[in-house]
């Protein structure tokens, strides 16, 4: 996590895209990949990160946040480790089973080392090598994982003293993975306590990036106070996005002690342009900074403000999150998505041929506002489209959807599937969801869904 920067005299620097202009490989087949600057899973699908990061090594005992993490719509999240130097060593068979957790809920593992954190100024901090023993220690947990897993090397690795070796440090640090047999991509922090307002990251990413001898480094960005308006947000990103290197927003958050982050603008942005983002963090926070908490004592079914914003908000998780390809095809683990209120309707019956029927849910409901879920079901015969129609009798309204384009003539909807989901093979089932608002009143309507 953070602490207080001071970004006094941090000038900026101007560097044209060449600079970065790097060749990079064609998508591996092992595992995740990177190619123009876009991060690629094993079946060469693009894979854009939504998900957030979980304190696994304070919090050891809180398995089931992995769930619920999932059930809120994540893809992935990035995974707290401790390599025994400041905190509690987390063992290969605890990230073995740390790693199983992401698999059984469909989640990419983001792995990082914590103990590195602000060194050179933090008392206690690590080197990057040093963190470099602990991956190599533990690599029979990570060898085979590839398609699920990918190595932060260490969080923050400087503070903001001592920075000027970061680029070595971190080409070194990368090499000696490789050397050792670990084929995952990689994510590297900045420094500056992860914001890096020196750029050096920025101004020296070209260079980390050909150091790896497998071409397939991510980069990782904490924004917190020092990105605090639109401008600063766009023009470090879109740097990176013009020289085609791979970037993503490893921590944010909505607020901070060191200034007021734009999350508006890290959400929008990363979505536009097809940025990954892991928002901190999802509970246990503690010295000062509580109110970063996602789920309060992580309960899923108290979801925080901050909480509410990124997974159910515009640009959030539960809209634009989409599913790593791997897990295609791959059995759902057996959880069931928080909820603050029971479901609204009884499961469907079953349809006739070649018919489908629909069961609505509130998943989540907050004063003024709700999160609703249409699961759609097709009958004992396969179906390749759906349209479900619906009529609200409250006057509630529709402002945010995903998995669905929907339409409306006043209180009625028609929600139609998109692209990837029409087709359903019998007795399969889909579902979409959106955002809603009410007032005083939110009465279960009535569905109806016409197969084609």
């Amino acid at each position: 996590m953070k602490k207080l920067l001071s970004v006094a005299g941090a000038a900026l620097l101007t560097v044209l895209a060449a600079v970065f202009a790097v060749g990079q490989p064609a998508h591996a087949a092992a595992g995740f990949s990177v190619s123009n600057g876009r991060l690629y899973d094993a079946n060469g699908t693009e894979f854009v990160m939504r998900g957030v990061n979980h304190a696994h090594t304070w919090y050891p005992q809180q398995t089931g946040s992995f769930a619920n993490l999932k059930a809120l719509g994540a893809n992935s999240v990035r995974v707290v480790l401790a390599s025994g130097d400041r905190w509690a060593r987390n063992s290969a068979a605890d990230v073995t089973n740390v790693i199983s957790l992401c698999k059984a809920n469909k989640l990419i593992c983001v792995l990082e080392v914590h103990d590195t954190t602000g060194y050179g100024e933090q008392s206690g901090a690590i080197t990057l090598s040093r963190a470099v023993d602990y991956w190599l220690s533990i690599a029979g947990a990570l060898v085979g994982q590839e398609k699920y897993v990918i190595v932060n090397i260490g969080n923050e690795p400087y503070g903001n003293q001592g920075y000027a070796t970061w680029a070595t440090d971190t080409a070194n640090a990368i090499k000696r993975l490789r050397a050792g047999g670990i084929n995952h991509t990689i994510m590297v922090d900045a420094p500056n306590w992860g914001q890096d307002w020196s750029f050096t990251m920025r101004d020296n990413a070209g260079t980390v990036f050909t150091a790896d001898p497998a071409k397939n480094t991510v980069f990782s960005i904490h924004m917190y106070g020092v990105f605090d308006t639109a401008a600063e947000i766009t023009d470090y990103l879109g740097r990176f996005r013009t020289a085609k290197l791979p970037i993503v927003v490893g921590e944010f958050g909505f607020n901070h002690s060191d200034g007021n982050p734009d999350e508006e603008t890290i959400m929008a942005y990363s979505q536009a342009n097809g940025i990954g983002y892991l928002g901190w963090s999802w509970s246990g926070n503690g010295g000062g900074v509580e109110y970063l908490d996602m789920a309060t004592n992580f309960d899923p079914n108290n979801l925080t403000s901050w909480g509410q914003r990124i997974f159910n908000g515009a640009n959030g998780i539960r809209a634009t999150a989409r599913e790593a390809s791997v897990y295609s095809g791959t059995t759902p683990p057996t959880t069931t998505p928080p909820t603050t209120t029971p479901p609204s309707s009884p499961p469907p019956t079953t349809p006739p041929a070649g018919g489908c029927t629909a069961g609505y849910t509130i998943v989540n409901s907050w004063q003024g506002g709700f999160q609703g879920e249409v699961k759609v079901t097709a009958g004992p015969s396969a179906i390749t489209g759906w349209t479900v129609r619906w009529t609200f009798a409250n006057g509630q309204t529709v402002s945010q959807t995903w998995n669905a384009t929907i339409s409306n003539s006043g209180a009625e909807y028609a929600a139609r599937n998109v692209d990837y989901n029409g087709r359903l093979g019998a007795g399969a089932s889909t579902s979409f969801g959106f955002l809603a608002s009410w007032n005083g009143t939110n009465t279960t309507p009535s569905m109806t869904c016409t197969a084609s």
